[in-house]
């Protein structure tokens, strides 16, 4: 038995260290979550309804991630951001955004990443966002077709002819 007991102090330190260091991320996770939120007491907020669709054919996006950030006057994200899923409706919302220009991204697999400033000025506030599937690369080395309305290309003027030169 004595021979096991320092695996069992051991075993007795993980646990308390774990329990400790959970304490710890409660309460700097949750006091964080409470000092980046504004007070709604003394501002305004608004709710927000988010709806991801389709570009092509308007359908409901699932699982999308819209990603919120407060945008400062200089136009600069500011510190501390929430991310909201959308159900199978293509829906997300949240109430409690403060009024003040507000950064929305939404990433989805499949789609192209996309990104807007909105102003939020009022008490409920819906947006309505079209996902659009990547387009293809562009490269110089393919060959493009002209559009119609470019001028014919010109070739360059032949180099000036050294015989001509005065002497």
């Amino acid at each position: 038995m004595t021979r096991n007991a320092p695996l069992l102090k051991m075993a007795r330190m993980k646990k308390i260290f774990a329990i400790g260091a959970i304490l710890v991320m409660l309460t700097f996770g949750l006091g964080g979550a409470a000092f980046a939120q504004k007070d709604a007491d003394t501002e305004p907020t608004s709710f927000m309804y988010f709806q991801v669709i389709k570009d092509d054919n308007g359908k409901p996006v699932r699982n999308a991630a819209v990603i919120l950030h407060a945008v400062n006057a200089k136009g600069k994200q500011e510190r501390g951001d929430m991310e909201l899923k959308t159900d199978p409706e293509g829906k997300a919302n949240f109430d409690g955004i403060p009024y003040g220009m507000l950064r929305v991204q939404v990433l989805a697999p499949g789609f192209q990443t996309y990104g807007e400033d909105y102003d939020i000025e009022k008490a409920k506030t819906e947006i309505t966002i079209k996902l659009k599937r990547p387009q293809g690369q562009y490269s110089v080395y393919d060959d493009h077709p002209k559009p119609p309305s470019a001028p014919p290309k010109q070739d360059a003027p032949p180099p000036p002819d050294q015989a001509k030169k005065p002497k």
